[in-house]
This record gives C-alpha cells, structure tokens and sequence, in this order.
C-alpha cells in the first residue's frame, strides 16, 4: 500500500545520504517535500523498498546523468521491483570537488574513494592530474569523504560535491575537477501508483520493455512502435535481464503522455509486440520543453481515424 501521512499530516521521503548528497538537492527541488520528513539510505534499492514497503511515500533516485548515461543500478531496480510509478523528474547539475585529510598534499594521493557515478565524471582530470592514482568506490559522494574522516576509508582523498566543506573539516586539495562543466544529473521521484498527472504538452513517458526473441530486426520492429506515431525516444539503454545470455530488456524514455493518442496507440502497439512491457509513468518534463511533432500525428488525427474505421464497420456510408 502508498504510505500514507501519519497523524501529524507528515510524508516521508527517503534519498540516497548522508546528507549533503545531489540526490538531497534533487529532493529539495519537491515542492510538497519541504518541510516533510527526509529518511537518509544507503543505496537505491533500499530507497525503492521503503516505498514498496511503505515507510516512505516517495523515493529520490538518480536514473541518468549527461557523462556516463544511465544508472544502471536504479534501472534494474525498476524493472524487477513491482508497482513502483516516476511522478516527477528533476535536473541537478554536477560539480565536484577532491578533499582529504587536514594536511594533505595533492602529491601525496594514490587513492581516491568515490561514487562509480562521480568517478566517470571526472576521469579524465583524473588521469591527467593523477595518473598513478587507484578508485575505491563509494556509496555516496559524501560517503566517499566520510570514510576519511570516520577512519572506514584508506584512500587518501575523495571525491565528493562541493557543499561538503560547509559541513566537515576536509581539505581542499582541487575543485571544479569534473571533465564536464555542463555536467548534469537526472533524478526521478518514484512512489506507488497513484492517479496520472494531466498532460501538460511538455511531458515524458517511461517504459521498460523486453523483446520477444532474439531475431534480425527485432530492435527495429519495437522502434517502429514509436516511429510511425511520430513519438521521439529521448533514452533507449538495453540492460541484461540476466537469464541467459544475449536476452536484454530496454529501458525507453518517450517523449509525450500517455493520455496522447499518439502515445497511447504506440503502448497498444508494444504491448502487443512485447513479452512484458512495464509502464513507469508519464510525468512532467524537468525542462519543461514542449513536445513538438507532425501535424499528422495529432490527437484530432487519431481520433478521426478511429471515427472513420467506427464508421465502416457500422455500414455508415462514407461522405
């Protein structure tokens, strides 16, 4: 069940801490959030059983960053984990920082504890500025700084966001070191189904689906679900659903709602053509860009269309 308030009219929201993490500065971004309660948790599938569970009534999760692509951990999450809904998306751009130990010198680090997530962002600076240097990976951009401070970590420096030095006493040994300045990560608010937002004309609608077996062309006739409704994919990521090799499921991003007739016919299309087809919500965008297509693909098209065949087979002659 979605949990619910409790007897003070207060929700909770669980995202991946400690506190000071961009998936915290995703959840600021929540309206309703706000003065509500924040459950901190260790890594995206306990963040998803809270909401399965029903100790929190949403979870904040990174799905997909502009440098390394989609997360992968929170699209596996998604596609084995039932009756889960994204409502919202939400964009939070990417800085990162290199701290350690009080008194360290940038020379003297080999090691470095970081978020995989982070690490990808910045290992071209990396490499540069540290070419010897190992990765010990991380929970968390600020796990990874934690650890040095607490003594659980042996790695010598960490990356890390910048708004950890207002909170702990690190050093700063380099910062902007993210070998994209443009850097940005999206978040998506996941809670248990609940009735679907209105379309706004500037929304997004989430999928994971599967092929039915593994033939030539099987790729593009799952497209063509898409194509021919003028519906634009802006993510397709194949990940392996692991009960043999070469059988993946697709994890889709389309642009548009379901309550679109275009998007509505393309899903009527896919289910037919798909195994298992799991619908994770149709959303606002971040950017609020709106969709734009073919006039051909309009929902008075669709409908027209729809009439035309109604009509036909009624007997009503045509005009």
């Amino acid at each position: 069940m979605t949990s619910a308030p409790d007897a003070a009219g207060r929700r909770t929201y669980s995202f991946l801490g400690p506190a000071g993490t961009f998936t915290e500065a995703a959840l600021a971004q929540v309206p309703e959030a706000r003065g509500q309660d924040w459950r901190s948790v260790r890594n995206v599938g306990e963040a998803l059983s809270d909401v399965v569970e029903g100790r929190s009534h949403s979870a904040m999760i990174a799905i997909e960053n502009s440098v390394d692509g989609g997360v992968s951990t929170a699209q596996d999450a998604l596609a084995t984990m039932p009756g889960l809904r994204i409502v919202g998306e939400y964009l939070v751009p990417v800085d990162f920082v290199l701290v350690a130990r009080p008194g360290t010198r940038l020379e003297d680090v080999s090691l470095v504890a970081a978020h995989p997530v982070a690490y990808a962002q910045c290992l071209q600076w990396l490499t540069r500025t540290l070419p010897a240097h190992a990765h010990v990976p991380a929970s968390s951009n600020v796990a990874s700084a934690m650890g040095l401070l607490d003594g659980t970590s042996d790695a010598d420096a960490a990356i890390a966001p910048p708004g950890i030095l207002e909170h702990h006493d690190l050093e700063l040994l380099a910062e902007r070191i993210g070998d994209n300045l443009n850097a940005v990560t999206r978040f998506v608010l996941v809670s248990r189904p609940v009735s679907l937002p209105p379309p706004t004309g500037a929304d997004k609608t989430s999928l994971i689906a599967e092929l039915p077996d593994d033939h030539p062309g099987a790729l593009l006739e799952m497209l063509e679900q898409f194509a021919t409704r003028g519906i634009n994919l802006s993510l397709l990521a194949s990940r392996p659903i692991g009960d043999s090799l070469g059988r993946y499921r697709f994890v889709i991003d389309a642009d548009g709602h379901i309550q679109d007739e275009r998007m509505a016919d393309a899903l009527l299309g896919l289910r037919r053509f798909s195994p298992k087809v799991i619908f994770l919500g149709s959303y606002p965008r971040a950017d609020r860009a709106i969709v734009r297509y073919p006039d051909r693909y309009s929902d008075d098209i669709f409908i027209e269309a729809r009439d035309w065949l109604r009509g036909l087979l009624s007997g009503e002659p045509e005009d």
